[in-house]
């Protein structure tokens, strides 16, 4: 009996962001930055210490955060943000500049934004992941840029997991996700006989309220989804390829080129063969 650990991960593309700026201090005291305005996003994570957070609310209204070790603060592009060192205990920080396409996204996933720029953690070993990620990019900046934006990454998810005002995923999103799960497992089976129950179990998920979730989203049951993904995929082989009717047939998970046959005149009017001889690239000049 074969065994096998399967997982299917969402499709989405995350490696668009970009480094702008990295480093640590350790201030003087009444050490102070600004009145300035960022162009990106900027994370501070305050390593010891203390000191202000001036921060311009979006309606205008100017806002004073005391803040301490363990804790962080975020400035968004185009706000105006000054802040300052204690006198008896100034603050060392580490700080990233970056920005993204989906950068917004994940920090109010972690719940911060704009209207609330602290970030105070769950637990003191998960901020100290935190810090020491921060740590890391600041200490090996001439590393390469990708092995700098895994490490960006690594710090949203972790700010992400770590934050007490974490935003949990919409239920609308979730189940977009559960969705995306599905079509990801069926586009890696669908050559081999493939159920709905066995496709519900890796997306872990009752069988009947996904089939009803899946046809809510798709507007079609998910058997029905996979038969036309089988034959698009059959389309697309006898298009650009020589291979044999039967051989399509088998690979496309229909192993009976008979009932191949059937589902494909059935979706596309005309049998495969005389689909092949109007549709086909291959031999083409």
């Amino acid at each position: 009996m074969d065994h096998f650990s399967f997982s299917v991960f969402p499709n989405e593309e995350i490696l668009n962001f970009k480094l702008f700026q990295t480093g640590w201090e350790q201030c003087s005291s009444l050490h102070s930055f600004g009145p300035s305005i960022r162009n990106h996003y900027l994370f501070h994570y305050i390593i010891s210490g203390r000191g202000l957070l001036d921060s311009t609310a979006p309606d205008g209204t100017n806002r004073r955060f005391e803040l301490e070790a363990g804790q962080g603060f975020l400035i968004t592009p185009g706000q105006i943000n000054m802040y300052s060192a204690d006198q008896l205990q100034p603050w060392k920080y580490v700080w990233l500049e970056f920005d993204g396409m989906r950068a917004t996204e994940y920090l109010n996933e972690a719940g911060l934004s704009t209207e609330q720029p602290i970030y105070r953690p769950r637990s003191m070993e998960q901020a100290e992941q935190v810090r020491d990620i921060m740590l890391y990019i600041a200490d090996h900046s001439r590393n390469s840029t990708l092995h700098l934006i895994g490490y960006l990454c690594l710090f949203l998810d972790a700010l992400i997991q770590s934050s007490s005002t974490r935003q949990e995923p919409h239920q609308t999103q979730l189940r977009d996700f559960y969705v995306q799960e599905a079509i990801s497992y069926m586009e890696l089976h669908y050559q081999r006989d493939l159920t709905v129950e066995e496709i519900a179990s890796a997306c872990r998920l009752n069988r009947s309220y996904f089939s009803k979730l899946f046809k809510e989203k798709k507007g079609c049951p998910p058997q029905v989804y996979l038969i036309r993904l089988r034959l698009s995929k059959a389309a697309d082989l006898m298009r650009n390829t020589a291979m044999p009717i039967s051989g399509i047939s088998a690979s496309c998970g229909y192993p009976n080129q008979l009932h191949f046959s059937r589902a494909f005149k059935q979706r596309y009017g005309m049998s495969p063969r005389e689909w092949r001889s109007q549709n086909k690239l291959y031999g083409k000049n």
